[in-house]
């Protein structure tokens, strides 16, 4: 029987809600499972037929140690996310590149560990006049961690907490606060191997006056959805823009497209996740079942 390792961290221990739905699914299409932590010194991956990253959801301030991990057991087994796009994805930078190849993205400024947080702050809120509220957070991160909410009136509480990620040596964004997403949420599409598999909406994470979530990442308010065509078929242009990009032969084992409305109502990008999105198995009946058998009809196959 095939193994597989579904790979999660300590600190996301029992966090992971798609982890029971994927084990009973995997079990019935015949493939051995196992829940493995990549930052658990202990675990053999040589053997392991496959690993797939599924709750890694420390590596924002490990990336290094990460990226590690990956190569460490790109070597010892198959791992189904490809060393190419975990690095491309860890990373919010990619953003710009698919903005680069005419992908609607959520306006985003990027700023770097040397430079001055007050500084490019008052540039970017200079270069958006029409701002009202914005968006701090690290390029590297998941699940809202480290991020905030800022009126303009806000300026310095948000200088330093800029000034916070880049002393830790962390890129940083800054974006319009987009409020459509208060009443209308998030639509995230999810894809297996290209193929659209359901929706969900999320309501909105970042709160007016509320710091940075202390836990490992904020809650979320989940319902299922059924995205529109512009949803749709601006999703299909991400991931053929990001499979372009990314030289891929294929379409990645997974992928989910995270929109939110802009201020004339349109679709945009907020977020490509291609190594460790929730998938929200328990909001499309079958969905589990359908990507267990996708993962079987992969093994069977030689590594691309």
């Amino acid at each position: 029987m095939t193994r597989i390792a579904l790979v999660t961290a300590i600190a996301a221990a029992g966090l992971d809600d798609d982890l029971a739905p994927l084990l009973d699914a995997c079990a019935r299409a015949g493939l051995a499972t196992q829940v493995r932590a990549w930052d658990d010194p202990t675990v053999g991956w040589g053997r392991f037929d496959a690993a797939i990253l599924r709750s890694p959801w420390d590596y924002m301030t490990r990336l290094g140690e990460f990226l590690d991990w990956c190569e460490h057991a790109s070597s010892r087994t198959r791992l189904l996310n490809p060393l190419p796009v975990v690095k491309w994805n860890t990373d919010k930078h990619y953003l710009a590149e698919l903005a680069a190849r005419g992908v609607p993205v959520v306006p985003t400024v990027f700023v770097e560990p040397e430079t001055e947080p007050l500084p490019a702050l008052q540039a970017f809120l200079a270069a958006h006049s029409d701002t009202q509220e914005f968006v701090v957070k690290p390029s590297v991160g998941a699940g809202s961690k480290d991020a905030q909410r800022y009126a303009r009136t806000q300026e310095f509480a948000a200088a330093n907490h800029l000034a916070r990620l880049l002393d830790a040596e962390r890129s940083a964004m800054l974006q319009p606060y987009l409020d459509a997403v208060d009443e209308h949420g998030e639509t995230a599409l999810i894809y297996f191997a290209g193929e659209f598999s359901h929706a969900i909406r999320k309501g909105p994470l970042l709160r007016a006056d509320e710091g940075p979530t202390p836990h490992l990442f904020a809650a979320e308010a989940i319902t299922p959805r059924t995205p529109s065509q512009e949803e749709m078929s601006l999703a299909g242009h991400v991931l053929a823009a990001a499979r372009d990009a990314l030289q891929l032969h294929e379409a990645p084992l997974y992928a989910r497209v995270d929109l939110i409305g802009d201020r004339d109502g349109r679709p945009c990008l907020l977020e490509l996740e291609l190594c460790e999105p929730s998938l929200f198995f328990a909001h499309a009946a079958g969905s589990a079942d359908r990507f267990a058998a996708l993962l079987a009809k992969t093994l069977e196959r030689a590594p691309a």
